[in-house]
């Protein structure tokens, strides 16, 4: 009776646990901008995404700003996070993750004839020059996000500084375009798809683009820790493929109307305000540049990091390309050719 009880108690035990490996992977991915950030529309065609429900299971979460991320992607609140440029060293170099890897892209600004962030003033202000910001209030979504630092590192280059020379305020993204028409802000640093709405345009133009402090820089790239990787390489692979399928779609002209409808359905803009650009490469016109086979543009990364160094924002440089693993997307655009 006992060995019986005992093999029961071994069977249940095994059943159990391949219950719990069937388990779909929980995998939660940051974003911060709806439509720009890969997370709120990856999905968005069901279809598509064959592995989905099955090997893993998938959540889009939203944060203000990038450093916000490495304290949740510690605290094991996301599985993946949408780092930048001046994130991921942060985390490597102050918080000292030294396990963190870079698996894939998401969007790259300043790529010549691509889309690059604008940083915007009154049309019928007094500011014609960055000289002209002097005493007055710049307003960004986060400090050391993706659009401050370019900002400070421009301001560096014609020696102004904040606290010093000027004022620099933290607002949500789709309040900055209020603030400056209000007043309240002097130029406002405004991402995707925010510059593209006509309202915008009206009174407000570009005093220079995060290319023009720059050049190209890794404004996107997923971001996870190397043990996840490895305990759950089969399913993370899964998910690559999806994801890579989708962002295909997406990149596919004959797609653009159905593209266009669903950023319509996930941000309730209206697709006039999506049509002319999404997806679409035509300079400060179009879209960012991304990615067809998912690779992050690794030596201009390191150059950003380098120049955050060189202007004071980090305390050390490090050799990014310790910190990378694109074999889960490699493996991922192999079942897709």
């Amino acid at each position: 009776m006992r060995s019986k009880t005992m093999l029961l108690a071994a069977a249940t035990a095994a059943m159990i646990g391949s219950a719990a490996q069937a388990d779909p992977l929980q995998i939660r991915l940051s974003y911060i901008v709806p439509v720009s950030n890969w997370a709120t529309i990856l999905f968005a065609k069901p279809e598509m995404a064959t592995h989905l429900g099955k090997t893993y299971s998938f959540e889009a979460v939203h944060f203000q700003g990038t450093p916000q991320l490495i304290q949740a992607l510690a605290a094991g609140e996301l599985e993946i996070a949408n780092f930048g440029f001046t994130t991921m060293p942060l985390a490597v170099v102050n918080a000292g993750m030294s396990d963190l890897r870079i698996i894939q892209d998401e969007l790259q600004d300043g790529v010549p004839t691509y889309y690059s962030n604008q940083y915007m003033v009154l049309k019928d202000g007094p500011i014609k020059t960055i000289e002209d910001l002097k005493g007055k209030v710049l307003g960004v979504n986060a400090f050391g996000s993706g659009t401050d630092i370019p900002m400070r590192i421009m301001l560096a280059k014609h020696n102004l500084e904040n606290k010093r020379d000027l004022t620099v305020v933290e607002a949500p993204i789709p309040s900055l375009p209020a603030m400056l028409s209000d007043h309240k802000v002097d130029m406002m640093a405004l991402p995707l798809p925010f510059t593209a709405n006509p309202q915008v345009n009206a009174f407000a133009r570009t005093l220079f683009t995060q290319g023009d402090a720059m050049g190209i820089t890794q404004l996107g790239m997923w971001v996870a820790r190397e043990g996840f990787i490895a305990k759950n390489r089969a399913a993370m692979v899964d998910f690559m493929e999806d994801a890579l399928r989708a962002e295909r779609w997406y990149f596919d002209p004959k797609n653009h109307a159905e593209a266009v409808q669903i950023a319509v359905n996930v941000t309730k803009i209206p697709a006039a305000q999506w049509d002319g650009w999404l997806f679409k490469h035509d300079g400060q016109a179009g879209d960012y540049y991304r990615n067809p086979d998912g690779k992050p543009d690794i030596p201009a990364l390191q150059k950003a990091i380098d120049l955050q160094k060189q202007y004071g924002w980090l305390k050390e440089s490090f050799d990014v390309t310790k910190y990378v693993d694109l074999s889960l997307v490699e493996d991922a655009a192999k079942r897709l050719k």
